[in-house]
C-alpha cells in the first residue's frame, strides 16, 4: 500500500477567509517502509502571513516572494499524490485549505484524487482520550525524536508524522519475521535434531485471553479494520 503523510503551513487560520497555503510536505511510505520520495514545495500566496502564523512556521513573506503560486503546480501534486492512502494529522484544516487552493486553480475537491484521508489526530483521541494529541506530544509519548523542530515546517513535519503513525499503529512490520535472506536463497543455519525434546505446553487462563483479545482490538482500531485477521475473517 501506498501512504502518503501529508503536512501544510498557511499564512492565517481561514481557507475561506482568505488565508492561503504557503508550504505543501509529502513523506511516501510503502509497505511501511519510508522510500525517499518525497514532495516539497513552497508558494508564493499573494499576501502576508499573519503574526501569530508567522510566530508558528517562521517563513517569511520576503521568503515567499520568488516561489511558484499554488496553481501553477497543483497537476504535479495531485499526480504524486493520486490513489494513495493520506495521511494528516488534524487532516480537515489541512484538507479544507487544499480544497480551497484547488479550487480556486479550477480542479476538483482533493478527496476525490485519493484513495482515502486517515487522521492520525483523531486515532490518537480514540487511542489516549484525555490526553494532549498534538504532534509534539504524541512524539514525546511514543519516542519519536523532535528535537529539530524549533518550529513549524511542512515537510519535517510530515516525516515526525510517519514515524508517530508507524509507532501509533504498533510498529506492525515488526511482527514479521526477517529471514535475512533473497526469497529462494539458502540459509546458512544448521539443522537441530529436536526430537528427543519434550516442551511444556502451557495453557493461557481466562485473564489472558481477555489481555490478549484486548490487544488484538486496539491494533484492529488503529489500523481501522485493516489487520490481517479481520481481512482473513472477512475473506471466509
Amino acid at each position: 500500500m501506498r501512504q502518503l503523510f501529508l503536512d501544510t503551513e498557511t499564512t492565517g487560520l481561514s481557507a475561506e477567509g482568505g488565508d492561503r497555503v504557503i508550504e505543501l510536505g509529502c513523506v511516501e511510505l510503502i509497505n511501511r517502509k519510508l522510500t525517499g520520495h518525497n514532495l516539497h514545495f513552497y508558494f508564493n500566496p499573494g499576501r502576508d502571513s499573519h503574526e501569530d502564523a508567522l510566530k508558528v512556521h517562521g517563513i517569511s513573506n520576503e521568503f515567499l516572494r520568488d516561489k511558484p503560486k499554488f496553481e501553477t503546480v497543483a497537476q504535479e501534486m495531485l499526480d504524486y499524490v493520486q490513489g494513495a492512502e493520506i495521511i494528516i494529522h488534524n487532516a480537515a484544516f489541512d484538507v479544507g485549505f487544499l480544497n480551497k487552493e484547488l479550487e480556486l486553480a479550477g480542479h476538483k475537491p482533493f478527496t476525490q484524487y485519493v484513495d482515502s484521508v486517515v487522521d492520525t489526530l483523531v486515532m490518537a483521541k480514540q487511542m489516549y482520550p484525555g490526553k494532549r494529541n498534538s504532534l509534539d506530544a504524541l512524539c514525546d509519548r511514543l519516542g519519536v525524536d523532535n528535537s529539530g523542530r524549533t518550529l513549524h515546517g511542512a515537510l519535517l513535519d510530515a516525516e515526525l508524522l510517519a514515524d508517530v503513525y508507524i509507532n501509533l499503529t504498533r510498529g506492525q512490520e515488526a511482527l514479521l519475521i526477517d529471514a535475512g535472506a533473497e526469497e529462494g536463497q539458502a540459509g546458512s543455519e544448521e539443522a537441530v535434531d529436536l526430537s528427543g525434546f519434550v516442551l511444556p505446553v502451557i495453557q493461557a487462563n481466562a485473564q489472558e485471553h481477555a489481555a490478549h483479545e484486548e490487544q488484538l482490538a486496539q491494533l484492529d482500531k488503529a489500523s481501522g479494520g485493516k489487520t490481517i485477521w479481520r481481512q482473513a475473517v472477512s475473506a471466509a
